[in-house]
This record gives C-alpha cells, structure tokens and sequence, in this order.
C-alpha cells in the first residue's frame, strides 16, 4: 500500500509538472483550471499525509513558469505568489470563517473581476515606468518591458505627484474579444495554428521579439494591487482609487464587502454580467482590504491566507459527435479525439474535444451522431462530460469503439495492467514517437536547443535527415543551409545551438532521453546518485530502488530501456559526438555526506540564500527537505516572518530550530 500511494505521488506530480509546463511555457493547456486544481489539490493532501516523501521540485512547491530563456530574466521584490482557488460559495463561506477566526476583529473584504490574461508585474521609479517582468517562476521573470510600453493602456508617465518615489503595481495583460477573432481570422487566412483563447494569444504575444508586433496586437491591461513602502494608505480599496487617479486602468467593478451576503451578491451578478465584457474572465478575486489585517494574516508557502480565488463552473454546451480520430504521443500513449459540429462555447468555436481513454468512451457509452455535451472551464480545450441519451433515436450510429492498431504505424496496442492508457510498442518505426521523442530531448528542460521547433523537425524527418536524436549531432551546414525553410544563416545558427548542447548537463541529458516515467525530477535523483550513464546502464532493480523516488515501475522502465539494442547504440553515438553522459566535476565536488539521514523543514524569508536555494543545498549534502514538522523532522530552518503553526509544532515536539548561519556552518560554508 505505501509503495502504491508513493507511485501515486509520483505520478501526479510528472503529470502537473507537465501540464504546468504546458500553460505557462507552451501556452497550450490541455485540461480546463478545475481538473488542474482537483489535481493539485489531491497531491497537496497526499504530500501532507505522507511527509516523508517530500519533494522541494514538486509542482505543490512552485507557481509554475513562463521563463523564456531569450529575455533577460529579473528577480522579483516582492514574490508573486498564486491564490488558493475554489468552486463553490460553502468554500467562500469557510474562507471567510478562517479569516474571521485569524483576524477576531471587524473586516471588509474587497471583491475583484478576476482577469484572464497574463500576470504582469511593474516597477515604477519617481513617476516613471522603468521595468515590466512577467510572473515566471513566482521568485523572477522575463523582463518584457519594451513589449509593455507598447500598450496604450498602461501609463509610462504618472498622473500627479503623490506617488511613492518607487513601488510595484501587479496587474493582468489582456486581448479583448474583438481583437482575439480578428487576430485568428487573419492567422487562419495564412494558414497558421489559431490560438486556443484570448490568454494563450496575450501570452505568445508578450514574448514576441519584435516589440512593433506587439504594438498592432492593441493589448490592453486592468491592474489590482499596489505593492511598496509609503503607500497612500493602509488599505487596498483606497489604494486601488489611487492607482486609477495616476493613470491606471482599474475595473469599475470593484467593490468593498462587509458581509457574507454582498460577496455572494457580488459573485451571483457577475456570473452573468461577465459576458457581456470586452475582454475575458473567469472568476472573482476576494482580497482583505487592510494592509495591517493582510499582515497578521500573512502567508503560507503557496499563497496569501487573505486573499482567495474564486472561479466559475464550466460552461456546458450540446453539439453532434461527428468522429473519433486517434492522437500518438512520444512515449506511444494513443489518445482519443472527438470531432463535433461546431458550436459556441465561451466566446470560442469549438470542433474538437478530449476523450482520454478507452475507459472514458466506454464509461460515456458514445455513438457516432450522438448529441453530446460538452464543458470547457477557463476557455481551455473542451471535453465531453455525458450524452443526451434521451435524444438518441433507435439504431442510431456506429458504437465508439477504441482502436485495437496504431493509426499512424499499423503496431498492435498495449495496454499496461493497471494504467488507463493504451500505447503503441513500435518505438523503432512510428512517426510520431520518433519525431515527438527528438522535440522532447530539444525542449528547454532538457537539452535546450533552440530553433528546432516541431514544423522544422518534422521537414528534417520526412527528408531523412533526422530519424532519432543523435542524427542531430550529424547534420552539416551544407545539407541545412539548401533547404527554403531554413537558409545560411538559420542553419549556421541552428549547429551553433546543437554544438553548445553538448555542454548540458548530465542529468538534463537523461531527462532527454525520454525515458517513460523518468520525469525531471527523478532524472536528477539518478543522475546524483549513480554519477554516471554506464552506471545506470549496469544498474540491476535493486540498486534502482535505494534511490528516492524510484519506485518499482521507473526501475523497470530503466532496465528495459537499456536493454534494447538500439538505445545502447544510441548511446554510444551521443558519447562519440561529446555529450556529458556523467556529473560535471562541479557537481561532484559540491556533494557531500554532512546532513545524511537529517531531514529539514524550510519556514520563513532568507538574506544569504533563498528558500529553494537552501533547499537544494541541503539535499547536496545529504540531507532531506520535507513540506510539514512532524516527529520525522530534524532540524526547523526559521527565517523571518516564518509561519507560526510550524514554529509551535516544531517546539511543542522538541525540535532543534536553527537560522541559516546555523545550516551554513553545517554543511561547511564560509560566512565571511
């Protein structure tokens, strides 16, 4: 059972890693904010109930990021923390509560439209824009500012002279309806990929590089909270009255509450109001409106105790099942697709909706020409939650029935006992693995070669000229520069990229490989503890599982791998091409035994290092990092403003609290 509930974890955090990935770097989610956020919330639980398998890489640890590495990245002031989010008012209700109980005083609380766009974060000094960074990993961001100057609706010149001398104003960047169609009439008159939704189209718009392309995008911009010192008041509703007078665009929505009664007033009117605005939303925000009761309240790892989310349920729309066509990933997972009618679902036409599984048609028993409904939460990609069955005439269509062959190789299907999934074994033969496993191994987590997007690796597949990821190593400048897509200097470029791979480090290598189930994170455990890939390779199961977080099902998978012919020949290829297939000597040199078997938790803000830093050093010297204080704990590391249930726990348990010069000294560092 525990190895069982241990592989759940592991699961779900490579699923949301991966879906985070997908919505902030990719800007292509593929489930709605409510399935992402039941997920996250499940493995918060579960990590909470098993803290010993505390991970500091966990999705739970993080906000998730936006980082392109082609701007420079800058370091937040203040953390731009995400909201804790809920679906119904009893959750408000609880929140409320928990405040009131925290507080026990008198509060308002001050409602906001939440806005769906991209978070942007602005620095004023002495009246002037001076840097735009984007919400990134939560800790720094891309700075975009000369892309944010171009929109017409953010002041770079303050109106009168009671601002503060410097200070940070958090707000969202969005396209309005109006310009998101226009903008995927003209893509689709060129043949391009359409946007999913006006935040994916604000999103690849902010990280364009031309800045003048970004101009003729008519961005506009709502902002909602004023961070810094000698702010005008003490409040957040008044301050936001302020921002509006110099200069910024502040939702005439806006609205200070005293009772239960008006937010749920408030929600209940705009559920409906909404639709008639310009640009996109999907929820409400309640925030405390004192800045002395926001303090008292403070924080906890993820998010503000004195501020929640509160997001609408999906809207729901009935259209026809017109087919089912059949998606191959990179790993051979086969996923099905319904083809529907066209029909209008939150501001977008949808055509196309996830079905998931075999199981999932089955459970929906769905026909060809079945009226069908369908939800899609946040303007995401849709899916169908049942079937009018009372609108399904006597014979009518052709039962969906999964696919037994690859519909890209013809390969008979898998289906592994106890997974969901089926997957095609051709790794060797079928296209989309091929071509999806070389898009794996260049993506920015991994090798980070840039200039090999998948329309470029897929000209180079159907050439001949790329078949698996060590043909990268042998493409010549003279075979690249020939073809129309690329040219001399691309091409020239594109090997410049390639060569400075061979640099990346091992584990982000082995990460690349693609290997199923090893997912980022463990790709680091592994790679720490077997040092090298000819060690991995001679790896029996039992020498897998002495390492955190590798479980049955990843040992095996590793095995299996290497035991393929081809993938050693593989590897033997990158090896001759100057890859780095063991840990550079700066990642030997810097682990150490100091902290083995002692397990740390983190509370509070630092000055020498930050809380992922320190996290990541202890685990380099041995040690272990886990999310909660209990008997298992070792050590508290108690920064300034540190949570204060952790603190009394820590106590009450007899558990030695140490500062950050106490950890340094640990592990050997020098404080001078």
């Amino acid at each position: 059972m525990e190895e069982a509930v241990k592989q759940h974890i592991l699961a779900l955090r490579e699923e949301l890693h991966q879906h985070n990935y997908r919505y902030y770097v990719l800007s292509a989610p593929i489930i709605s904010d409510h399935e992402f956020d039941l997920k996250m919330n499940e493995l918060q639980k579960m990590e909470e109930a098993n803290p010993d398998l505390y991970d500091a890489n966990s999705p739970t640890q993080r906000v998730g990021s936006d980082i392109n590495n082609t701007f420079n990245q800058m370091q937040h002031r203040y953390p731009m923390l995400s909201l804790a989010n809920t679906y119904s008012e009893g959750e408000i209700r609880d929140f409320y509560e928990r405040v009131k109980r925290g507080l026990n005083e008198n509060f308002d609380v001050v409602c906001e439209l939440k806005y769906d766009g991209t978070s942007i974060s602005l620095l004023y000094e002495n009246g002037a824009l001076s840097r735009a960074v984007t919400r990134g990993d939560g800790i720094q961001g891309d700075d975009v500012t000369e892309n944010i100057r171009t929109i017409r609706t953010i002041p770079l010149k303050l109106v009168g002279d009671d601002f503060p001398a410097s200070f940070e104003v958090r707000g969202e960047i969005l396209m309005p309806w109006h310009v998101f169609d226009a903008l995927n009439k003209e893509r689709e008159k060129q043949e391009e990929p359409l946007f999913a939704n006006p935040r994916n189209a604000t999103s690849g718009t902010i990280k364009l590089q031309n800045s003048s392309i970004v101009a003729t995008r008519k961005l506009d911009a709502y902002f909602y909270y004023l961070m810094g010192e000698n702010l005008p008041t003490d409040n957040h509703f008044d301050n936001l009255q302020k921002l509006k007078y110099w200069g910024f665009k502040v939702s005439e929505a806006v609205k200070k509450c005293a009772t239960l009664e008006e937010i749920a007033a408030y929600i209940n009117y705009w559920d409906t109001e909404r639709k008639n605005l310009p640009v996109a939303t999907d929820g409400i925000v309640l925030k405390v409106n004192s800045l002395h009761q926001q303090r008292n309240l403070g924080f906890t790892a993820k998010s503000p105790r004195w501020a929640i989310a509160y997001k609408y349920q999906a809207e729901r729309a009935v259209t026809t099942l017109r087919s089912v066509s059949y998606q191959v990933g990179r790993t051979g997972t086969v996923t099905p697709v319904a083809n529907l009618d066209p029909v209008l679902l939150s501001g977008t036409t949808v055509k196309r909706a996830s079905l998931h599984n075999a199981d999932i048609i089955e459970e929906l028993d769905l026909h060809i020409d079945d009226k069908v409904f369908v939800e899609k939460g946040g303007e995401i990609i849709p899916k169908i939650v049942g079937v009018d069955l009372d609108a399904r005439a006597a014979g009518q269509g052709e039962k969906v029935m999964f696919v037994r062959e690859c519909p890209e190789c013809g390969a008979q299907l898998l289906r592994i006992e106890g997974e969901a999934a089926h997957y095609c074994p051709n790794e060797t033969e079928c296209p989309p693995q091929l071509k999806g496993r070389i898009e794996h191994f260049v993506s920015r987590r991994a090798m980070n070669i840039d200039g090999l997007g998948s329309e470029t690796i897929d000209l180079l597949y159907r050439i001949g000229m790329l078949k698996d990821i060590a043909d990268l190593y042998d493409l010549r400048w003279e075979e690249l520069a020939k073809l129309e897509r690329l040219g001399e200097r691309s091409a020239k470029n594109l090997l410049a990229e390639i060569e400075k791979s061979k640099q990346t480090p091992f584990e982000r290598l082995l990460f690349g490989l693609g290997i199923r189930f090893v997912g980022e994170t463990v790709a680091k455990k592994i790679a720490r503890n077997m040092k090298n890939l000819e060690l991995i390779q001679q790896a029996t199961e039992d020498d897998l599982l002495q390492i955190d977080e590798v479980g049955v099902r990843i040992a095996q998978s590793l095995i299996a791998y290497f035991e393929k012919e081809q993938n050693r020949m593989l590897i033997e290829r990158l090896k001759a091409a100057g890859l780095q297939l063991s840990l550079g000597q700066e990642s030997l040199s810097g682990q150490t035994d100091r902290l083995q078997g002692k397990t740390f938790v983190i509370s509070g803000t630092f000055t020498r290092h930050s809380r992922d830093e320190y996290k990541t050093l202890i685990e380099q010297h041995g040690g272990k990092n886990s999310g909660s204080v209990s008997k298992k704990t070792d050590y508290l590391l108690a920064g300034e403003n540190m949570g204060p249930a952790k603190l009394e726990k820590a106590q009450s348990l007899e558990i030695k609290i140490i500062s950050e010069d106490d950890l340094l000294e640990m592990i050997g560092n020098d404080l001078r």
